[in-house]
């Protein structure tokens, strides 16, 4: 495991060996335990390849926290008569709230996202990602893609778990963001997807635009759900590409979110290679 402590005067990174990072996440005091660990230590270099920052927690996501996600989710739906169900949520006091991964699931930077086989509409979703810990205290964030079908999703959204919860799903990365107070509202999320050497979509986006804050998406997650380990909540997308955008294989997703870092991931189509193993 690897921190890093910017002092602002720029970032110097240490090792931790024979870290549990499941035992990390449920520590009270992970701020000042972490700090305990690293005095004394030499820098060393940054690591040269990152693994998603994830050990036994589930992700769980929101969705329709942004007006732009309401209003495309109503307009892919329509045909279904399930326009209004995203209206409502949009509206109501209590989120929509669903089980997006197993950790098996998730891949970090570097690593190929899936796009199904049998869906002709694919889209990332760019999201602030909190991660909880067992008290369903906030204690850090990280960017996350909550992957999706979007035609999948509009035929019927009964369909919602099938078009959001399968193998390489869902990316988290490139790191831990641990801090106990919340992130300024200012905070920008951006979104580019490179096709060849040109921008296939762009787009950004603040989180002045989400509808509810992240506290209040925690604390509806853990009313009676019990995470012994933590979990990860994805706080929902307010960047939507146009109706005619589909990721294509080969292409590059970047989400940069301030203050945390850039994820990236490249596209696989699901059939082109084999589902990951345990």
């Amino acid at each position: 495991m690897f921190i890093e402590i910017d002092d602002g005067a720029g970032g110097q990174f240490f090792a931790l060996a024979d870290t549990d990072w499941d035992a990390l996440l449920t520590r009270p005091d992970l701020m000042a335990y972490l700090e305990s660990q690293v005095d004394g230590l030499d820098p060393v270099a940054p690591p040269k390849e990152l693994l998603a920052p994830i050990g036994q927690q589930e992700v769980w996501a929101a969705g329709v926290t942004y007006y732009r996600s309401r209003t495309a989710r109503m307009d892919e739906s329509k045909a279904a008569g399930g326009g209004s169900f995203y209206d409502r949520v949009y509206a109501a006091e209590r989120p929509e709230l669903f089980f997006k991964a197993t950790p098996h699931r998730v891949v970090g930077p570097g690593q190929p996202v899936r796009i199904l086989a049998d869906s002709r509409w694919n889209v990332p979703e760019p999201e602030l990602t909190l991660v909880l810990n067992p008290r369903g205290d906030i204690i850090g964030y990280t960017v996350g893609n909550d992957v999706s079908s979007r035609d999948i999703e509009g035929e019927n959204p009964l369909y919602l778990p099938q078009a959001k919860v399968y193998d390489q799903s869902c990316a988290l990365g490139p790191c831990i963001l641990l801090q106990t107070h919340a992130l300024d509202p200012s905070t920008e999320i951006h979104l580019e997807v490179r096709r060849g050497n040109a921008t296939a979509f762009a787009g950004k986006t603040s989180l002045t635009e989400l509808k509810r804050s992240p506290q209040v998406l925690a604390d509806y997650l853990f009313r009676e759900r019990s995470f012994p380990r933590g979990c990860f909540l994805l706080t929902g997308t307010g960047i939507i590409p146009d109706d005619e955008f589909t990721l294509q294989p080969g292409d590059a997703i970047r989400i940069t979110i301030t203050g945390i870092g850039t994820l990236v991931n490249s596209v696989i189509r699901g059939g082109d290679a084999p589902c990951p193993t345990i």
